[in-house]
């Protein structure tokens, strides 16, 4: 017999917003913010970038799953030669990550995403399990959800089992009481499923399925959202 759902679960970035476009604007707008404040600043190219994001993790582990922690490494790099001392340094990175992280949350939601979560927020206990920083209750939509959990939270990424096994913790669910739904293939859906979770994928791109499991449920909007109450 199978066991009905109790709690749904939620990824954010791609699977309510388009997390791409989001984050380019909040890079490209914090870095005309700190070059009125400072002069002009080296930030390089992509490929010196992510060298750099990789050099950092590989010296500090907990920057792989602390993206607040990441950030505020790489202002510190690129800002310690435009700054004075390290007071002004450690001033001037904390701002500029809080400026970055407010347009961090400048998003625009999917078509049907709050239209989908006022309905299942009746049926269904709801949560969020997500590898980012974003805060759902800077977003207005705190209120759907019993808990979030970050990365940070759980020190490790999905589709390590941290996430999964909080999301039990904090609801009494048993795992096959549980229906994760996310945009990644691996963290979220293998994730979930390794968990003894039920899964949907959200596959707005509508791509190929490449794990060598059987292709879950999917949707590829928030409007065809019901297939949920058939797995229920």
């Amino acid at each position: 017999m199978m066991q009905k759902i109790k709690l749904i679960t939620f990824d954010l970035d791609d699977t309510f917003w388009d997390i791409g476009p989001v984050i380019i604007n909040a890079e490209l707008s914090t870095r005309k913010w700190l070059e009125e404040k400072v002069g002009e600043v080296d930030w390089g190219n992509m490929e010196s970038f992510l060298a750099l994001r990789k050099e950092l993790a590989e010296k500090d582990p907990s920057l792989y799953w602390d993206l607040g922690k990441l950030r505020r490494e790489i202002f510190r790099v690129k800002l310690a030669p435009v700054t004075s001392g390290e007071n002004e340094l450690k001033e001037l990175v904390e701002e500029s990550f809080n400026y970055f992280l407010d347009k961090r949350h400048e998003i625009i939601f999917y078509d049907g995403v709050i239209e989908a979560l006022e309905d299942l927020a009746i049926r269904y206990d709801l949560g969020v399990l997500t590898n980012g920083n974003a805060d759902i209750n800077k977003l207005n939509i705190g209120e759907y959800f019993k808990f979030s959990v970050s990365s940070v939270d759980v020190k490790s990424n999905k589709p390590d089992k941290g996430h999964f096994q909080k999301a039990l913790d904090l609801s009494g669910c048993d795992a096959n009481e549980v229906l994760h739904i996310g945009d990644h293939q691996i963290n979220d859906v293998v994730g979930a499923l390794d968990s003894g979770m039920k899964a949907i994928w959200f596959n707005k791109d509508k791509v190929d399925w490449e794990q060598k499991l059987s292709k879950p449920a999917e949707i590829s909007n928030w409007y065809n959202y019901k297939i949920i109450d058939e797995m229920a």
